[in-house]
């Protein structure tokens, strides 16, 4: 009895930040918690839904969780303007970021954006389209020869009410809202960065620097991502089960069973292939779209120690 309370105090406690609400873009973690992978590898988590109002970075700076999952693009930015994160592992290999947009607008190609409007989400999330549309040569001003940017809440409403032709989407999410509320996939065309060669990397994991220098959190930091990836292995061998944990950890009783089901599937298909490692020419080819922002670059210059495969290469 002494040994088994010991061995129960022994449980590190970490603190994980999501990016958004409880659903399957982050089943890996839930089903790590409930089918027990974090407890045998002596780890106590914490695991702190997202929303539109909390930004990962905020809440590591402030010491509000031990690790965050977050986009690159915003990650990198945060890390020029002072908050020193590190990218620790990448289970997220593909983008799934899209434009939506409705078929009866007429455009065919990214060059049919201008003089039209288009719905982005903000709160870091921005980057990606803001570093296309420079790519494009498009500028984001609402002039003729421009697009008009909408400040797009996180759902579909601005297409479905045609206050945007176009809106931000991803894969697994509201794409599908678009078509559960009656518009046909034929009726649609969709634009997605990783075809047009703008995808930055989505869904790290991510640590503050200065963590990496204590050998214990290191050990933390190598024991939660295995787990992890041991989570995000079951979900996709197993995706109608980890949509059930999902929806048994939503808290709001916002999600139903066939969207988090159908988004458990898309959501697969981006991590596909991934033991968590970052392949290194991801992290340039996202630093290089960022970049490549003309007068209004999402970062300035090259970052240098963002990311680290300290963790993952000592699993």
């Amino acid at each position: 009895m002494g040994l088994a309370t010991s061995t129960a105090l022994a449980a590190d406690k970490l603190t994980l930040q999501l990016k958004w609400v409880t659903q399957a873009q982050f089943a890996g973690y839930y089903v790590a918690k409930d089918k027990g992978f974090y407890d045998e590898v002596d780890l106590d988590v914490e695991i702190k839904p997202g929303g539109p109002d909390i930004a990962p970075p905020q809440v590591i700076a402030g010491g509000g969780a031990d690790v965050i999952i977050e986009w690159m693009p915003a990650a990198l930015a945060s890390r020029e303007k002072g908050v020193p994160l590190v990218n620790i592992a990448q289970p997220f290999k593909r983008s799934g970021m899209m434009l939506t947009c409705l078929k009866e607008s007429g455009i065919t190609k990214p060059e049919d954006f201008r003089g039209r409007t288009l719905g982005v989400w903000f709160f870091g999330n921005e980057y990606p389209f803001l570093s296309w549309m420079s790519q494009l040569g498009i500028p984001t001003d609402g002039s003729d020869n421009g697009v008009t940017v909408l400040k797009q809440g996180f759902n579909v409403d601005p297409l479905l009410q045609k206050q945007a032709d176009c809106i931000s989407t991803m894969t697994y999410n509201e794409y599908w809202q678009v078509i559960d509320a009656g518009i046909a996939a034929e009726d649609l065309i969709t634009f997605q960065y990783e075809d047009q060669g703008v995808a930055t990397l989505e869904d790290g994991i991510y640590v503050l620097e200065a963590d990496l220098d204590d050998p214990k959190k290191v050990d933390m930091f190598q024991r939660f991502v295995a787990a992890s990836m041991k989570g995000w292995k079951f979900a996709e061998e197993n995706p109608d089960e980890a949509a059930e944990i999902v929806l048994e950890n939503d808290a709001t009783g916002a999600q139903t069973e066939k969207h988090q089901k159908r988004m458990m599937r898309e959501i697969n298909k981006l991590v596909a292939g991934s033991d968590g490692t970052l392949d290194p020419a991801d992290h340039d080819r996202t630093v290089q779209s960022l970049l490549a922002g003309g007068s209004d670059p999402v970062i300035t210059k090259e970052p240098e120690g963002s990311h680290t495969d300290k963790i993952t290469s000592g699993m």
